[in-house]
Parts: C-alpha cells; sequence; structure tokens
C-alpha cells in the first residue's frame, strides 16, 4: 500500500552485527554457531560472583574497521558501561554495551534511490557490546534458555532518523550488510541472527519539522521482513492519526506469517536501563597510530570495487552493481577477468553475461555459495576464449557449461571429447548450405519474394544439418549471399 501523500516517515535503525571473532567478547569461549546448547561457556560470560571480564581486542579491531569505512570519528578514549535489565537469557542482570561515550560517532552512508539519486543516511554512533542468549519459545515444553551466546561480540550501528521510505531502509541496510560482510567482520545472515535490525518509527505531516511519536518494532529476520514491517507500521500510525488518535510509544514484534505488526510492551526509554560505567573494564583508548593501522589494512569497499568495475571493465553500471553485491561474487568475476585472452569490453560484457545469468542461476537454484560453485574462474574465462576464438558457439557454449558443472572439467577437454568443435570451413558449410536451399526450395522463393522472416529458417536448418556446429557468423553470411543471387 502506497503511503499517503500528506504524511512523510521517520524512520531510525538500530543494526546489531555479530563479529566473526574466535572468542567472546570478554572471555576465552568460543563463538561457534550451532554448539550444543549452553556448552560454549564459562564463569565470566555465566556471570559468576567474583569473576573479571577481559576486553577482546578484536571486538576493538573490527568496530574501527565500521567506524572508518562509514567516515565515523574515532573517539581517543571511550568506556564501557553496564546495562541493567532482567530477562532469562541475561544471566548477570545487565549487558555491558557503551553509551555516553561510544568508540565511533558521526559517520554516514550514501545509498541509491529508485530514481537513480544518491541520498546520505547519517550514523549517530557504532559502539560495542557483548550479546544476550536466547529463550526458545517454539517448544511443547516451557520456555527454554540457551546461554551459548552470552557474551558474543556486537557492534550495534545506530542511525540518524533519516530515512522516510522503506524503501530507503532497505537500501541503507543491504549497505551496511555489504560494507561488514566485505570487511569481513560480519556474516550479515539475517535468518540466523548475526545481522539484526530493530527499528524507530514515527509519521508526521508533510512539511513538518517536529517529529510525531516513534514506536519500534522488532522481530524482522530479512531484508524483505524489514522493508514489509515498515510499510505496515507506516500506513498503521497514518490511519491512528486520520481516525483522531494518537500514536502511542510502544515496541511492536513484526509477525511475518500474518504481516502485521502485534504490541509487546511499552517502549523503553535510556534511563530504564539504569546504565552506569562498568567498573570492571578500563577505558579504551586509540591512538592515531592505531588508527592509520587499522586504516591503511581496509580492504576496497563496495562502493568503490562499483565504480572502478565500470570504469576498468567498461561494465553498464546494472552488471557493476550485481557483480559487487557479494565480495565472493567480485572477486569471482574480477579472476575469470584476468583469465581473458582479449582484454577488450567485449570480452569483459561476455563474462560478466555468463556470472549474472548462468552462475546466479546455479547458486540461486542450488543454494550453494559463490565459493563452493563447481566451475573455476578460470574455467569460464577458458569457456569464453573458445567461444572468442570460434572454437566453439554460444549455443555449443551453453553444453559445455553444463558438462562442467557435472565434471569439472577444463572446456576444451569437453569440447574435444564430445567433438563439439565449430565448424567454420567455408567450403564444407556453402555445400551443407546448397542442399538446405534445394531442399526448401519453395521457402527460398518465399524469402526472395519479400519474407525476408524466413532468414532464421534457414540458419536453423543449417544449424541442425550440423547438429549446433555451424560457426553463426559464417552460415549468415554465406545465406546472405546465396539468398541474394
Amino acid at each position: 500500500m502506497a503511503m499517503n501523500e500528506k504524511y512523510e516517515a521517520v524512520i531510525g535503525l538500530e543494526v546489531h552485527a555479530q563479529l566473526l571473532t574466535n572468542s567472546k567478547a570478554f572471555c576465552g569461549c568460543t563463538t561457534k554457531f550451532g554448539n550444543t546448547p549452553n556448552s560454549n561457556v564459562c564463569p565470566v560470560c555465566l556471570g559468576m560472583p567474583g569473576v573479571l571480564p577481559v576486553l577482546n581486542k578484536n571486538l576493538v579491531e573490527f568496530t574501527l574497521k565500521m567506524g572508518l569505512a562509514t567516515h565515523c570519528r574515532i573517539a581517543p578514549k571511550s568506556i564501557f558501561a553496564r546495562k541493567n535489565y532482567f530477562y532469562p537469557d541475561l544471566p548477570k542482570g545487565y549487558q555491558i554495551s557503551q553509551y555516553e561515550e561510544p568508540i565511533c560517532q558521526n559517520g554516514y552512508i550514501d545509498v541509491e534511490l529508485k530514481d537513480g539519486s544518491t541520498k546520505r543516511i547519517g550514523i549517530t554512533r557504532i559502539h560495542m557490546e557483548e550479546d544476550a542468549g536466547k529463550s526458545i519459545h517454539d517448544m511443547d515444553v516451557d520456555t527454554l534458555v540457551d546461554v551459548n551466546r552470552c557474551g558474543v561480540p556486537l557492534m550495534e550501528i545506530v542511525s540518524e532518523p533519516d530515512m522516510r521510505t522503506s524503501h530507503e531502509a532497505y537500501q541503507y541496510l543491504s549497505a551496511i550488510k555489504q560494507i561488514v560482510t566485505y570487511l569481513g567482520i560480519c556474516d550479515g545472515n539475517m535468518e540466523e541472527g548475526s545481522l539484526r535490525c530493530d527499528a524507530n518509527v514515527s509519521v508526521r505531516r508533510t512539511g513538518e519539522k517536529q517529529f510525531g511519536t516513534k514506536t519500534e518494532v522488532k522481530n524482522m529476520n530479512s531484508f524483505r521482513n524489514v522493508e514489509r514491517a515498515l510499510e505496515y507500521e507506516i500506513n498503521r500510525q497514518i490511519a491512528v492519526i486520520e481516525d483522531g488518535g494518537s500514536v502511542v510509544q510502544e515496541t511492536l514484534l513484526w509477525d511475518a506469517d500474518k504481516n502485521v505488526a502485534v504490541s509487546m510492551r511499552s517502549k523503553e526509554e535510556a534511563h530504564d536501563y539504569r546504565y552506569f560505567p562498568e567498573p570492571d573494564l578500563v577505558p579504551v583508548l586509540v591512538d592515531q597510530t592505531w588508527i592509520a593501522n587499522v586504516k591503511s589494512a581496509l580492504p576496497e569497499l563496495p562502493a568503490e570495487r562499483r565504480n572502478r568495475f565500470v570504469d576498468t571493465f567498461s561494465l553498464p553500471k546494472y552488471d557493476a552493481d550485481i557483480l559487487t553485491l557479494e565480495k565472493e561474487l567480485a572477486d569471482y568475476y574480477e579472476e575469470a577477468a584476468a583469465k581473458l585472452a582479449k582484454k577488450d569490453s567485449e570480452s569483459y560484457k561476455s563474462i560478466s553475461n555468463w556470472v549474472m545469468t548462468d552462475v546466479l542461476r546455479v547458486v540461486n537454484e542450488e543454494h550453494v555459495k559463490v565459493n563452493d560453485f563447481p566451475i573455476s574462474p578460470e574455467n569460464l574465462a577458458a569457456m569464453v576464449n573458445l567461444i572468442g576464438e570460434g572454437v566453439i558457439s554460444g549455443k555449443i557454449a551453453k553444453e559445455v557449461f553444463e558438462e562442467m558443472l557435472k565434471t569439472k572439467e577444463h572446456p576444451r577437454t569437453i569440447v574435444d571429447q564430445k567433438g563439439l568443435v565449430q565448424v567454420s570451413d567455408a567450403g564444407a558449410l556453402e555445400k551443407i548450405i546448397d542442399e538446405v536451399l534445394a531442399n526448401n526450395s519453395d521457402q527460398r522463393e518465399k524469402y526472395r519474394s519479400g519474407k525476408t522472416q524466413l532468414f532464421g529458417f534457414f540458419v536453423g536448418e543449417t544449424m541442425k544439418a550440423t547438429k549446433g556446429r555451424a560457426n553463426p557468423k559464417i552460415v549468415n553470411d554465406i545465406l546472405k549471399r546465396k539468398l541474394g543471387e
């Protein structure tokens, strides 16, 4: 449903990224996902009396990477705080987080809108914290608690309320996923909970400056659900106001099956958590040398890579957008492009077409990662080289591609074994075409009397006679000459 034009939404996102460290934020327990419940634990992450947390340096390094990648100011000194609340999956009764003095502040991400323009979304802060455990409610027994996740390093990215549509929020969240995966600090998997998003939403009359009453929407476990939940909540708030009511500040849970947001509780304020400085951890001091070292080690980021693909490989912007969606896909394309015999725009575009259509088709259908795709970038490039050399046609290449999927063999081996070499001998093809024309004299006369659409028929008959192995360009040239005589 489209948003009422009399109103505009004001959206801010709080994104939690679970970091790919080997050990937890303040102890040495493993962060491995999927282990036996309540096995990745120790007295520190269980909050036993008398234990002391020790900060994981990688938690700081990873957060610095994200801060620098999103143009944040890095605080020379930041402190941890205790965020107090009581919940079954929080053994300590508090979460170690950052509050008044976060490590990263005042950054931004540029996102592309539907009309092709760019919008800058501000980032208020990025701070470090630990994760809570997990309550499991969908059992035939009472709620169960798994505390394996307690203490797993988290990075919270809090945006400015700069988004005005659900699509902008979707683009912003997609950009965050791209950046954290390119940096190698989070796998970005919303379904497994390693990337989680809460949204603060309010609406106001178009043109007003004052914010309306906001609600918080939680429990959105996919990018599409974020967009759908925001659309629902925006329209719900507009309907409440239009009916003369007032929006109530509350926390809502998104029910993806019913496409509704259900009230969970009244919305907490910061003072409800009774924040105070964590007494067991010293401040984090980050000097310019540390910042410079992290900055120099940053990889090429998605926006930079997109622009380079357009400039270096002369690709359309659409291709560059698709190919750089995931770092692994961009790496695959670039490795294949490096093995091309001809380094020209036509060859780069050809490889792009194969990756975007055939490679991604298999990846999506088989639910495999690009890194596990059976055809290596070198072999895909070798196949495109065979097309460029006239050894095989594009149609034969489809057959070769399918065989490569099954056998992982080099394309030249498959072509030789199956006798798929393209027929490019003009003399041999001329004899075959003479037979095709002789056997279809009626169609030939119709073509000459003006039914030029029959040209495709003759090409098809020739390809059929050569079992698809005739060189299409030579066939076209000969047919044009013969039919014009």
